[in-house]
C-alpha cells in the first residue's frame, strides 16, 4: 500500500485524496486550517469554459464541467452542484462585437453558447432591469453553473475518510523530506515528520511556500480576489450573471454573491474584510441598478483571498522534476477542474499512467523541461 500525503483540503486536494483512497493508497491530508478554509472558501466558483484559451485549456475545462455532472451517477446526491447556466451581457458596439466573436469561437469549439434576445433574457431573469445597461447584448451558455466549494470539499474528504484516508486539520506542511532524489515524507511547521512515498501539493496560493534545500519551488503570481455577499433579499436571480456593472450569482438562502474585477484591483490582502468597505458598498449599489429589489441593501459579508496563479498564468499539473514522487497541482480553475483532475492525478500518481491531456500543463516547463506550449494563448486563465 503506497503512502501518499496530499497537501491542502480545498476542492482540488479533497478530490485528489478521495480518488487516491479509491486506488488503495494510504492517504494523509494535511490542512493548515480547516477543510475549504483557503481560496476554495472565497471563490466565485463559476463552472465554465467560456473564457478559457487556448483550445487545450478550453477542452480541459469542458471535461471538468462534464466530470462534475457525472458525479450524479456516482453519489446519491450532489447538493454542491448548481447547473444553472450562465449569462453574459455586453454594453455598446465594441463590447457587443467582442461578445459576438466569442460566441462564434465557442460554437466552433462545440461549446453550448448563443446570443439571445432581450425577451429571452427577460424570461431567464425576470427581475433584471435591462434599462440599466446601455445597448445591451446577451449571450446564454446553458451548460455552465456554479459550485458550493466548501460543501464539495467536505463531502469528498468524508468520502476519502470512509476509505481509510486521514485528515490532519491545523497541521501545516513546511518542507519535503527528500532522500536520494525522491520524496521520503513531509515535515510540518511544528517539526513532525510524516512519511510518504508520494506527495501531491494542492496548497494553491501557498504551494510555493513548501519546499526544502533540494526541492524546486513553483513560481507563482497570485492575484487578490474579493467577494461581497448580501443578506437574504427579495430578488429572483437564477443564473451566473456577468454584466458591465457587476457579476452576480445566487449563494443560497436568498443571498447573492457579487464580484467585480475592477474592485479586486482596489484591495489587498491587508484590506480589512468588513461589510462597510467602500468597494463592497459600491458593488451592492451597482447590483441595485440591475435589480431594484436591492435598493437600500447593505453588504452582509466580505471575503478577500489570494488566487493561485502560476507565473506564466497557466495551470501547473504534474511531476516536479528532480524529486521523484513529488507532484504539483496548482490552477486558477480548481473549482471547474476539481472533479476531473482528481481522477487524472490519481491515475498518474497511483498507477503511473500519464494523462495525455495534461501534457501542455506540466510544471517542468518552468525549469526547461517542456516547451512553452501555452505561450501563444490569446486569453489568460
Amino acid at each position: 500500500m503506497s503512502q501518499v500525503v496530499v497537501i491542502g483540503a480545498g476542492v482540488l486536494g479533497a478530490s485528489v485524496a478521495y480518488r487516491l483512497a479509491q486506488t488503495g493508497c494510504a492517504v494523509t491530508v494535511l490542512e493548515a486550517r480547516r477543510v475549504g478554509a483557503g481560496t476554495s472558501g472565497a471563490s466565485y466558483a463559476w463552472l465554465n469554459s467560456s473564457n478559457k484559451a487556448p483550445r487545450a485549456y478550453h477542452d480541459l475545462n469542458v471535461a471538468g464541467m462534464a466530470a462534475h455532472a457525472a458525479l450524479a451517477d456516482e453519489f446519491p446526491a450532489t447538493p454542491w452542484l448548481h447547473r444553472s447556466g450562465g449569462i453574459e451581457i455586453a454594453s455598446g458596439p465594441e463590447a457587443a462585437a467582442a461578445l459576438e466573436a466569442k460566441v462564434a469561437r465557442l460554437r466552433g469549439w462545440d461549446y453550448a453558447a448563443e446570443l439571445i434576445t432581450p425577451a429571452r433574457l427577460a424570461e431567464l431573469e425576470p427581475d433584471l432591469d435591462l434599462d440599466a445597461i446601455a445597448d445591451p447584448l446577451a449571450a446564454w451558455c446553458p451548460a455552465e453553473g456554479y459550485l458550493d466549494p466548501v460543501l464539495f470539499a467536505g463531502h469528498f474528504i468524508r468520502a476519502a475518510a470512509a476509505l481509510g484516508a486521514r485528515l490532519l486539520p491545523g497541521v501545516e506542511a513546511s518542507e519535503l523530506a527528500v532522500a536520494a532524489g525522491r520524496v521520503a515524507g513531509v515535515v510540518t511547521r511544528d517539526g513532525q515528520r510524516i512519511p510518504a512515498r508520494h506527495v501531491v501539493n494542492c496548497a494553491g496560493r501557498w504551494a510555493d511556500l513548501i519546499g526544502g534545500p533540494d526541492v524546486p519551488r513553483l513560481p507563482l503570481a497570485p492575484r487578490v480576489g474579493m467577494l461581497v455577499f448580501t443578506p437574504p433579499v427579495p430578488v429572483s436571480l437564477s443564473h451566473v450573471l456577468r454584466t458591465p456593472l457587476v457579476d452576480l450569482r445566487p449563494d443560497g438562502a436568498g443571498r447573492l454573491m457579487l464580484h467585480d474585477n475592477a474592485a479586486d484591483a482596489q484591495v489587498t490582502l491587508e484590506t480589512p474584510a468588513t461589510p462597510d468597505l467602500a468597494e463592497a458598498t459600491a458593488m451592492v449599489r451597482q447590483a441595485a441598478r440591475l435589480f431594484p429589489g436591492l435598493h437600500g441593501v447593505s453588504p452582509e459579508a466580505v471575503r478577500i483571498t489570494a488566487r493561485p496563479v502560476p507565473a506564466d498564468r497557466h495551470s501547473a499539473v504534474g511531476p516536479v522534476p528532480g524529486v521523484e514522487g513529488y507532484y504539483m497541482a496548482v490552477t486558477h480553475s480548481a473549482v471547474t477542474l476539481a472533479a476531473y483532475l482528481g481522477r487524472l492525478i490519481a491515475q498518474e500518481v497511483a498507477a503511473g499512467q500519464p494523462a495525455d491531456v495534461l501534457a501542455p500543463f506540466r510544471p517542468a516547463r518552468f525549469w526547461g523541461g517542456a516547451p512553452a506550449a501555452l505561450a501563444a494563448a490569446t486569453n489568460a486563465e
